[in-house]
């Protein structure tokens, strides 16, 4: 079993250089990495963030002026032809969205920018909201009838706004394969790791990561997991729908009662973050955070 460990330990060794190299490109140039503010910033969030801008006032801040829409629709437990209603996508997505990015976006920017750091996210976050809604937009537009199931993404709606081309959809599936793949060792030992420290609490003892626990929980979630997505999107929608439900509550309770614990720290909180805001680190934590919630 170690002997298969290191073999896949050695595969994934180029992830890390790779991502460094998109994430940081280019200021991995020194050309580049002396022009003054602008060096600072790489590509990726230099697109992240202007792509966000751009379609926030393209589309008129369409998430400040349907928001109320939004939430309307969600309420509304309306099964289409597929067998997915509104709500069960959106919580589908959320089960995609909440996890370690978002913690260690937090707590990288704010060990790079202090509290004022905070700040920025929320900003990235907003005009964030108008990307992702295209995105949306996009694979249901372009979206494909398989069978009885619909199919989309950036394949799809790459292909089509690349002149309806074969060879673009299959690279951009390729390229999602790759990224995939590159996420597996981090999301899978935080996944497992995860599992190992919830029976260690409730056993009261600490279960070695090489132990036999480890592996025999590793095995049943990988059989688990393909089990469930080999199944087609109604079957993750309907474990999603039972999951996603129970995860919400149990984060928003941890939220409120850390805030019910330290509540007279909160205009505390409150005062450090907008005091600190405008600070040129609290700045470039702002975007180290962003950087590291959109790459995990």
């Amino acid at each position: 079993m170690e002997q298969l460990f290191a073999a896949i330990n050695e595969f994934f060794q180029f992830v890390t250089p790779v991502s460094d190299f998109f994430w940081e490109f280019p200021t991995n140039f020194d050309w580049y990495a002396q022009i003054p503010i602008l060096g600072n910033f790489s590509l990726a969030i230099i697109l992240l963030v202007g792509s966000g801008i751009f379609f926030t006032l393209r589309l008129g801040f369409i998430q400040v002026t349907h928001f109320v829409k939004g939430i309307r629709i969600l309420t509304k437990r309306k099964t289409e032809s597929t067998g997915i209603s509104s709500l069960a996508a959106c919580l589908l997505s959320s089960a995609m969205r909440v996890g370690p990015g978002n913690i260690l976006g937090v707590t990288g920017a704010i060990a790079v920018g202090g509290p004022g750091a905070l700040f920025w996210m929320w900003v990235s976050a907003f005009f964030g909201m108008a990307t992702a809604y295209v995105e949306a937009v996009l694979a249901q537009i372009f979206k494909q009838k398989k069978k009885d199931e619909f199919v989309g993404g950036l394949p799809f709606y790459g292909k089509r706004l690349l002149g309806n081309q074969l060879w673009a959809g299959i690279l951009l599936s390729v390229m999602y394969i790759i990224y995939a793949m590159c996420c597996i060792p981090a999301q899978g030992f935080n996944v497992v790791s995860s599992m190992g420290e919830m029976a260690g609490i409730i056993s009261g003892s600490t279960i070695a990561t090489d132990s036999l626990f480890y592996y025999i929980v590793a095995v049943l979630l990988v059989l688990l997991t393909a089990y469930i997505a080999f199944g087609g999107i109604k079957k993750v929608t309907k474990v999603t729908d039972k999951m996603v439900p129970v995860m919400a509550v149990v984060y928003i309770l941890t939220v409120l009662i850390l805030i019910l614990m330290n509540l007279h720290q909160i205009p505390y909180f409150f005062g450090a973050v907008f005091g600190g805001a405008f600070r040129p680190e609290a700045v470039f934590g702002g975007v180290f955070g962003t950087a590291l919630a959109q790459g995990v």
